[in-house]
């Protein structure tokens, strides 16, 4: 199984950086989760979020937050709207369920015509 991120939504924010204190290089991220195997596709409801400074090229984590980014955060959460969730078969998985239905039937056909 590969997970991956599909990246949502991007702000720009023109709080001041707790690194440098630029206040033009603060970039907000949000993305959402994507699992790949050889049967599926999925895009989950797992959302994951990210603070960068493009200014001084570091992370902002949450325990370095002033309280004016976490406001902005909580407002930009409020106003994101994640993808819908899907699943997504690939045609691996559908010849799998095409096989097991055509043995299910020969199987009951077979039980069948041999209890008469």
């Amino acid at each position: 199984m590969r997970k991956s991120y599909a990246t949502i939504k991007q702000v720009v924010l023109k709080n001041n950086c707790p690194e440098c204190y630029n206040n033009s290089g603060l970039q907000l991220t949000f993305k959402q989760e994507f699992l790949e195997t050889t049967l599926h596709k999925t895009l989950t409801q797992k959302i994951s979020h990210s603070l960068y400074c493009n200014t001084c090229e570091t992370e902002i984590f949450p325990v370095q937050w002033t309280d004016d980014i976490e406001r902005v955060y909580e407002y930009q959460l409020k106003a994101f709207t994640p993808k819908k969730s899907y699943l997504k078969l690939k045609p691996f998985a559908l010849i799998l369920i095409v096989v097991a239905i055509v043995l299910i039937a020969a199987l009951v056909t077979f039980l069948i015509s041999s209890y008469k």
